[in-house]
């Protein structure tokens, strides 16, 4: 069987549970067997930066330019960037605006991603059905594989 290199896309939004899928695909790629190494993809993504209205005479600058950024962008990242430092696995590191769901799928087509992996919010079956679950567009959307961490 050939083995090659992987490419891994993790979803990261600093919770627990993208903790715990940061984890698994580190535990992934470093299982590898290939000589080749697996490389990992951490993204964030964040909602839309608000637009400005007439009233605003200075709108808010993204998150991403904010002095706190670092901070907070060190925070959302520790698990995978300490993981994969550790497993001497390849990563890197993407900040987008947008839907969650559809950035990750859209990524993932770009760079021809083999595995996305996610956490499960866990929502009920009428949660789901009236706000949606990135989890479940992303399974029904994406054209490579979908590993889903359940909490």
């Amino acid at each position: 069987m050939l083995h090659l290199r992987k490419k891994i896309l993790v979803a990261i939004d600093g919770s627990p549970l993208s903790d715990k899928a940061a984890e698994e695909a580190v535990r992934m790629a470093a299982g590898n067997p290939s000589q080749f190494k697996s490389k990992i993809y951490a993204m964030l993504v964040l909602p839309n930066a608000p637009r400005s209205t007439f009233t605003d005479f200075v709108p808010p600058p993204p998150i991403t330019e904010t002095p706190d950024w670092e901070e907070l962008r060190q925070r959302v990242f520790y698990v995978i960037e300490k993981n994969a430092r550790e497993a001497d696995i390849p990563l890197e590191i993407r900040v987008v605006y947008g839907e969650p769901a559809e950035e990750l799928v859209t990524f993932a087509d770009k760079e021809q991603i083999d595995v996305i992996v996610l956490g499960s919010s866990g929502k009920g079956f009428l949660k789901r059905q009236l706000l949606g679950s990135v989890s479940h567009k992303v399974v029904k959307t994406a054209s490579c594989s979908v590993y889903i961490v359940k909490g």
